[in-house]
C-alpha cells in the first residue's frame, strides 16, 4: 500500500510537461464549467490520458484509506482517511487548474467535452484548505457518531453502562422487525433517534454552510443543485414530482390497507384509524420498508410464505453461499464473474473483533481489477436480496471497466442503484426460488399470487415516499427554504405530508431525526433510491421483452437468459460516457428518454385492484396529508407547516 507522500509525488509528477503558466495558477470560481483559452485539443487528449494513469493510482490510495476505516474504526484509521482525502482534494485542485486551462467547450470530439466538464467541476476542494479540513472533520465525526451509536435494553428495568451496548445492526433492526410490543417499539425507536441525531444537530447545520459554499464556488446555487446535476436531466424535479404523483393512488391504497391491520393489532387508543400510522410499528426503524410486519397483514396467510430464510438455514447457506449465488445469477446472462480475489479481500460478515461500518456498500478500487463488498450479512432472505443489489453494484464495475476513470460510474447515480434490484425482481419470483431449491413446490394461484405481490409492494411501493422526501427536504434545507430552527419540524411535515407516518412521540426542535439515518451524517445523496425504484421496473420489463417472455411482468424471471443479459451489458458498459437520458433511449428501444412510472404500475395491476376492492369502506390518505393538525399515537399535537462516498462505494 501506497503511503501518503506517495500522494504528494504523484500530485507533483502529473503537471510535468505542461506550460509553466499553467502551474500553480488560481483560477476565479463562482463559474460553472470553466474553461481556458488554450485550444489544442491534442494536447487536451494527451492530459486526459496522462491523467487517468495518475488519477487511478491516487483514487486506489483513497479508497484503500477509506476501506481501513470502514471495516476497522480506530482513531488511527480515521486520521490517515481523512489525511489522505485532503491530499486527494489538493491533487483534484491542480487537475482542475490544468483542465480548466482547456478551451473544451469548443472540442471536436464529444467524448472529450464530456470528460473536461465533469473535470471542470471541482467539488468540495474548491474550499480554502482550512475550510474543507473542517468540513472532512465533520464529516468523519458524523460517520462516527452514527456507527458508534448503542442504546440501552428496554428488557432491564435499571440499565448500567454496560448494559447499553445495543447497536443498531443487529440488535435493534432485529427489536424492531420481530417485536409486536407497542412499548418496546417504542423504547427502541425513540432511544435510536435521540442517540444517534441529536448530538450531530449542530455539526449538520456547520456541514450544511460548508458545502453550500463549496457548491457556489463551482457555481452552483446550493449543494442541492450540485448533487442534482448528476441526472443531466434539466427538468430532474418536474419528473421526479410527476412520478410520485403517478405512484401515490396505489401508495394510498397500500397506507389504508395497513393502517387497518394495525388498529387490529393495536387498537384505536394507539392509532387513528384515519390519520397517519406511528412511525414505530411498522417494522423498520425509518418506516421505510413494511415487509417485517406481514404476519400483521398478508392478505391471506394461510398460505405459504415465499420468506425462504428457514429454508436458507436449513440448506446450512452462509454470507460467502448467497453471495455466490447473486454471482452465479450475473454469470448465467453470460455477463462477468467476480474476480478471484474478490472473496479474499471482500467483509461479507460482520467480524467479532472490532466496530466496523455495517451498512452495505460495494467498492471500485479504480484499479480495474480490484471490487469488493461490505456487508455484515445475515442468512435471511433479505440478505440474500441485498446481496443480489450489492452484487449488481460489482457488475456494473465489471462491465464499464475499460471506460476511462471519469467515466466509469453509473449513467446516473439511480442508474447504479437499480441494476442489482432488477435482477432481484427476478430473484425473487415463486419460480427462480423453486428453480434453485429454496421454495417448495407452491400452488400457482390468485391468493399466492396476491401474497407476493402485496409483499412485494410492502417493499417497493411502502418505500417510494421515503426515497422522495429525504433528498427533497435535504434540498429545501441546502437552499434555505427551510431554516437551521425548523429542521425537525420541517422533517415531520415531510414524513406526515408524503409518508404518512407520525412521530409516536413528541419532537422538537431539540432532535434531530433526519440524523437518525446513515444517509444524512454521511453525506450521501438519497434520491437515487427513489430513481432506481422507477428504473429497476424499466430495466425489468426491457430486459423480459429482450428474453421473450409472454406473461404477467411480476412473474418473469431472465436467469439464464443470455438475450437479456445483452441488453443490459449494452447499457452498463457506457458508464457514464453519454448522458443518461441516452442510456434509457438505449435501453428502450428509443421508446423513450425519460423515467417512466408505467412499469412499476403494470407490475402492481394486480395488486392495485384487489386493494381498491378491500378498502372499498375504508378512508384513504390521512389526516394531516394538506397541512391540518395532526394528534400522534399518544396525544401529542403537532401543526403541519407545508412549505429534507464516494461515487466508487455504493449502497
Amino acid at each position: 500500500m501506497m503511503k501518503l507522500s506517495g500522494t504528494i509525488i504523484l500530485v507533483t509528477f502529473l503537471f510535468l510537461g505542461y506550460p509553466k503558466d499553467v502551474q500553480g495558477r488560481r483560477r476565479s470560481l463562482n463559474h460553472k464549467y470553466l474553461q481556458g483559452n488554450n485550444t489544442d485539443e491534442a494536447a487536451a487528449l494527451r492530459f486526459l490520458v496522462d491523467y487517468d494513469k495518475k488519477a487511478s493510482v491516487v483514487c486506489n490510495f483513497v479508497m484503500s484509506s477509506q476501506w481501513n476505516y470502514n471495516t476497522n474504526i480506530t482513531d488511527v484509521n480515521r486520521q490517515q482517511m481523512q489525511e489522505a482525502q485532503l491530499e486527494y482534494a489538493k491533487f483534484q485542485k491542480e487537475v482542475w487548474k490544468l483542465a480548466t486551462s482547456f478551451a473544451w467547450k469548443n472540442f471536436r470530439d464529444s467524448s472529450i467535452r464530456r470528460q473536461f466538464k465533469v473535470l471542470s467541476v471541482l467539488g468540495r476542494a474548491a474550499l480554502e484548505d482550512d475550510k474543507l479540513s473542517e468540513l472532512q472533520k465533520l464529516l468523519g465525526e458524523m460517520r462516527d457518531s452514527y456507527a458508534q451509536t448503542k442504546i440501552c435494553d428496554y428488557k432491564i428495568e435499571k440499565p448500567k453502562r454496560s448494559d447499553c451496548n445495543l447497536p443498531l445492526e443487529p440488535d435493534l433492526t432485529r427489536i424492531m422487525s420481530k417485536s409486536r410490543d407497542f412499548d418496546e417499539l417504542l423504547f427502541t425507536w425513540k432511544a435510536w433517534h435521540d442517540a444517534s441525531g441529536q448530538p450531530i444537530r449542530e455539526k449538520f447545520n456547520r456541514y450544511v454552510e460548508l458545502s453550500n459554499e463549496a457548491a457556489s464556488l463551482n457555481g452552483f446555487k446550493d449543494h442541492g443543485d450540485y448533487w442534482r446535476s448528476a441526472y443531466d436531466t434539466p427538468d430532474f424535479e418536474e419528473q421526479l414530482e410527476n412520478l410520485w404523483y403517478s405512484l401515490r393512488p396505489l401508495y394510498h391504497q397500500l397506507h389504508a390497507y395497513v393502517r387497518r391491520k394495525l388498529v387490529q393489532e393495536y387498537g384505536e387508543d394507539k392509532i387513528d384509524p384515519a390519520g397517519p400510522i406511528p412511525a414505530h410499528l411498522l417494522g423498520n426503524m425509518w418506516a421505510q420498508s413494511w415487509t417485517n410486519i406481514l404476519d400483521l397483514t398478508l392478505p391471506f396467510p394461510e398460505k405459504q410464505s415465499i420468506d425462504v430464510t428457514e429454508a436458507m438455514v436449513a440448506q446450512g447457506y452462509t454470507p460467502s453461499r448467497i453471495f455466490k449465488m447473486a454471482d452465479d445469477f450475473f454469470a448465467s446472462l453470460g455477463m462477468k464473474s467476480v474476480p478471484e480475489d474478490f472473496w479474499e479481500k471482500s467483509m461479507l460478515w460482520k467480524p467479532e473483533d472490532r466496530d466496523v461500518v455495517c451498512h452495505a456498500s460495494a467498492w471500485d478500487f479504480c484499479d480495474r481489477g480490484d471490487f469488493r463488498i461490505k456487508q455484515c450479512t445475515e442468512v435471511t432472505m433479505e440478505d440474500f436480496v441485498t446481496a443480489h443489489h450489492e452484487m449488481g453494484h460489482i457488475q456494473y464495475y465489471l462491465q464499464y471497466v475499460d471506460q476511462p476513470l471519469v467515466f466509469r460510474e453509473g449513467a446516473n447515480p439511480g442508474f447504479h442503484e437499480a441494476v442489482g434490484d432488477a435482477i432481484s425482481l427476478s430473484v425473487i419470483t415463486p419460480s427462480h426460488l423453486r428453480q434453485v431449491g429454496l421454495l417448495n413446490k407452491a400452488e400457482d394461484d390468485y391468493e399466492n399470487d396476491m401474497n407476493f405481490l402485496f409483499t412485494m409492494g410492502m417493499e417497493k411501493i411502502a418505500f417510494m415516499p421515503f426515497g422522495y422526501l429525504l433528498d427533497k427536504w435535504r434540498w429545501k434545507v441546502f437552499s434555505g427554504e427551510i431554516s437551521s430552527e425548523r429542521l425537525n419540524e420541517a422533517w415531520w411535515d415531510y414524513r406526515i405530508k408524503y409518508q404518512g407516518i407520525s412521530p409516536p412521540v413528541n419532537r422538537t426542535e431539540e432532535n434531530f431525526d433526519a440524523g437518525a439515518k446513515y444517509h444524512v451524517p454521511s453525506n450521501i445523496p438519497y434520491i437515487r433510491y427513489f430513481v432506481s425504484f422507477v428504473l429497476q421496473f424499466q430495466l425489468h420489463q426491457a430486459m423480459c421483452d429482450a428474453a421473450g417472455y409472454e406473461g404477467p411482468l411480476y412473474k418473469c424471471d431472465v436467469y439464464k437468459s443470455k438475450e437479456a443479459g445483452r441488453l443490459l451489458s449494452s447499457v452498463l458498459a457506457l458508464g457514464s460516457a453519454k448522458p443518461s437520458p441516452e442510456a434509457i433511449r438505449i435501453l428502450t428501444n428509443g421508446r423513450t428518454t425519460k423515467m417512466d412510472a408505467a412499469p412499476i404500475l403494470e407490475y402492481f395491476e394486480p395488486l392495485m385492484r384487489w386493494l381498491e376492492e378491500e378498502n372499498a369502506e375504508s378512508p384513504l390518505g390521512w389526516r394531516g396529508e394538506n397541512g391540518a393538525d395532526v394528534k400522534t399515537s399518544i396525544g401529542v399535537l403537532i401543526t403541519i407547516v407545508l412549505p429534507i462516498i464516494s461515487r466508487f462505494i455504493l449502497e
